[in-house]
C-alpha cells in the first residue's frame, strides 16, 4: 500500500496521507503506476458521465479538465519536452539531448501540447456520445503499463528518473499487468491495442535519443491514451456490440 500510495502522489496531484521513503521505495513504487491509472481512469470516466448528463460537450470538456487537473499536466509537460527536442533533431543527436534538458517550452512543445488537448477533446466527446464510460477508465491504467515495459527495455538516457526505476521493475510485476490487460479486453476489446503501441513507442525512443527518461515516460503516456481513444471509438463505430 505504501507504493501506491507512492505512487499516487508523484503521478497525480490527489491528496494522500503522508508517508515517509527512501530511494529504493520511490523507485519500487513504478509497480503500482496502473493502478493510479484506474484510479485517474475512474475520475475521467465520472466528470464525462457527469457532466454529460447537462449537455454533450460538457461532458467531455469536464473529463479533460479533470484529466488535466489531476495529472498535473505532468505528462503534457514531457511531451512538449520531447516534441521541442525533435525538432532540433535535424542538427545532431548532442543538440536534441541539449533541448530536451532545456526547461523552457519552445513553439514545437506549444503546438504539441494543442494538439493533444484537442485531440482528447474530440475523442472524448465521440466516447460520450456512444456511451462508452467503462471502456474510458481503462485507458489511463493501461497507458501506464507502459513505463514499465520501457524502463527494462530502454537503456537511462542519464542518472535521473529513468535509471531509479530500472532496478525496482520485476517480471512478477510485468506479469500481473500483462494479465490484467488481457482480462479486461473483454470489457473493451480496443485496449489490446495497447502492446504494440507500447512497443512502438519504445523503438521510437531507441531510434531518435537512444533510450528513455521521464520526458520519454511522460511523452509515451500522452500519446498512447489519445491512441486508445481513438482505437476505442473506431472500433465501437465498426462494430456498435463489441
Amino acid at each position: 500500500m505504501k507504493g501506491f500510495i507512492l505512487a499516487l502522489q508523484f503521478l497525480t496531484r490527489l491528496p494522500t496521507p503522508r508517508v515517509m521513503a527512501d530511494e529504493a521505495a520511490f523507485a519500487a513504487s513504478i509497480r503500482w503506476f496502473p493502478a493510479v491509472g484506474l484510479v485517474i481512469g475512474t475520475l475521467v470516466a465520472g466528470a464525462a458521465f457527469a457532466g454529460s448528463r447537462f449537455d454533450p460537450w460538457l461532458g467531455p470538456l469536464a473529463a479533460l479538465g479533470v484529466w488535466v487537473a489531476v495529472t498535473g499536466a505532468l505528462h503534457l509537460d514531457g511531451l512538449s519536452d520531447l516534441a521541442d527536442a525533435s525538432g532540433a533533431a535535424h542538427k545532431d543527436r548532442e543538440r536534441l539531448l541539449a533541448v530536451l534538458a532545456d526547461p523552457h517550452v519552445g513553439s514545437f512543445g506549444v503546438v504539441a501540447i494543442a494538439l493533444q488537448l484537442i485531440a482528447k477533446l474530440i475523442l472524448l466527446h465521440s466516447a460520450v456520445e456512444a456511451q462508452l464510460f467503462w471502456p474510458l477508465i481503462l485507458i489511463p491504467f493501461a497507458a501506464r503499463i507502459g513505463p514499465l515495459v520501457w524502463t527494462i527495455w530502454l537503456p537511462p538516457l542519464h542518472e535521473g528518473l529513468a535509471s531509479r526505476f530500472r532496478v525496482a521493475v520485476r517480471p512478477a510485476d510485468m506479469a500481473v499487468w500483462t494479465v490484467a490487460l488481457v482480462a479486461t479486453a473483454s470489457a473493451s476489446p480496443s485496449i489490446l491495442m495497447t502492446a504494440p503501441l507500447i512497443l512502438w513507442w519504445g523503438w521510437q525512443l531507441r531510434r531518435t535519443i537512444g533510450g528513455i527518461s521521464g520526458d520519454g515516460h511522460g511523452a509515451g503516456i500522452e500519446l498512447i491514451e489519445t491512441a486508445l481513444l481513438l482505437s476505442m471509438v473506431i472500433l465501437f463505430h465498426l462494430w456498435p456490440r463489441i
